[in-house]
């Protein structure tokens, strides 16, 4: 297969181009025939135009691939090896939401024929690929998985704004339905991951493996948010206990804040989901869930107390956000725990403004029902700093002074300013 591949007698297939797909698929562009599939019509037109509609690739990255960009089934019934690369979210009940992840299997058993290959990219849970995937794609195709065709597993390591750890130097995870699939699915990878393949003994090891990454990651995180909340009412920072902690050589340093964002706040309730139905209740998960999730109404009332304190009437009062994508210096607004802060504060009858040098506002508009204002004006009684973007690196209090009214408050959640506001009264996690 990979030579077929190599010597563009075949073709492979990425279905999903949003921040884990279209990567992928440019990657392999550089080496073979790529067939690029997404069902949104508006993002193919501007891949076609070498515009990713993630502002994470820049046109550059478009030239001299061997890539077309089509939504039409005939076209991907073309390719002989399918990479799925689709959201796996989850639903307001915290539930996790496989309809992409179905509609995507379907059109695999749409086009998949005798001798292809399918390989699942997008999060999920234990099981998920062989007991919820794998038999659409059976049932559509006609075909028997693992007889007639080979399937694998391997989780997506992206990480949004990462300009270091890219796809290419990332150790792949792999898998497949047997030892055949698994080393064929390895040598493909290894053809555009230089840092190499791990190959797991199973799918649902290499399944477990994406989700625990960042259940370990956010269970970190709820930790720090804990301790900040107990360090805050002992009136001591928790930066520089961290920076205390962190002198000791197995001291692993984590810091607290808003955990939002399409991984870290959603992969964990697909653990819990499967494990709940399994007949197991997850306490640990489920605490630091909880934990995490109660952070944007906390600081919200933190926020709202500082301002008490400083005598102002909340009703009369104007607050500025800065920043409200899910992370530093990407575009992405998805599950931003600081529309959670907005709304928290909006229940007050607050006035908020929000600003944001990457977020674009059809979008915050769309699933948010705010905008970002069009101009920072000076009459401030306090000022969030939510997302630690770039922009807001070289900013100081003569800034911060410039745009408030006399006692406000500066809320710096991921602790930027602390050694530059001496003035202002100010406050971090």
């Amino acid at each position: 297969m990979l030579d077929l591949l190599l010597n563009k007698q075949k073709k492979l297939a990425v279905i999903g181009l949003g921040y884990v797909g279209l990567p992928i698929a440019l990657e392999f562009a550089s080496k073979m025939k790529v067939i690029g599939f997404d069902i949104n019509e508006e993002r193919i037109a501007m891949m076609r135009n070498h515009i990713d509609p993630s502002n994470e690739i820049s046109k550059v990255d478009f030239e001299n691939k061997d890539i077309i960009f089509t939504n039409e089934i005939d076209v991907l019934r073309e390719a002989s090896f399918f990479i799925v690369a689709v959201p796996t979210p989850v639903d307001k009940h915290k539930v996790p939401d496989l309809n992409l992840l179905l509609h995507a299997s379907k059109t695999v058993g749409l086009c998949i024929k005798k001798g292809d290959y399918v390989v699942f990219e997008s999060t999920v849970y234990p099981g998920c690929t062989e007991e919820d995937c794998i038999p659409i794609i059976d049932m559509i195709s006609g075909l028997k998985a693992g007889i007639d065709y080979k399937y694998g597993y391997s989780p997506e390591r992206i990480n949004p704004g990462d300009k270091i750890n890219t796809l290419a130097t990332i150790i792949k995870i792999i898998s497949g339905n047997d030892e055949e699939a698994k080393e064929t699915i390895a040598c493909i990878y290894e053809s555009i991951i230089t840092a190499g393949v791990h190959k797991a003994s199973s799918v649902k090891v290499a399944e477990a493996a994406k989700i625990i990454e960042n259940t370990q990651r956010d269970l970190n995180i709820a930790l720090m948010n804990e301790l900040s909340l107990i360090f805050d009412r002992m009136g001591i920072n928790t930066y520089d206990v961290v920076a205390a902690a962190g002198t000791k050589w197995n001291f692993q340093e984590f810091y607290p804040g808003l955990v939002g964002g399409h991984c870290i706040g959603v992969d964990p309730y697909y653990l819990t989901y499967k494990a709940i139905e399994l007949g197991y209740e997850p306490q640990v998960i489920l605490s630091g869930r909880r934990i995490n999730d109660d952070m944007s109404t906390y600081v919200a009332k933190k926020t709202i107390q500082m301002m008490i304190k400083a005598g102002k009437l909340l009703t009369d009062t104007k607050v500025l956000i800065m920043g409200v994508t899910f992370k530093e210096n990407v575009s992405d607004i998805r599950n931003s725990k600081v529309a959670d802060l907005y709304k928290e504060l909006k229940s007050y009858s607050i006035h908020i403004d929000v600003s944001d040098p990457h977020a674009k506002n059809e979008e915050l508009l769309n699933e948010y029902n705010f905008q970002l204002t069009p101009t920072i004006n000076n009459t401030y009684d306090a000022v969030i700093i939510a997302v630690n973007h770039q922009e807001y690196v070289t900013l100081d209090e003569n800034y911060f002074t410039s745009i408030c009214n006399e006692n406000a408050v500066i809320v710096d959640i991921k602790n930027m300013y602390r050694d530059k506001i001496k003035k202002l009264r100010y406050w971090t996690l």
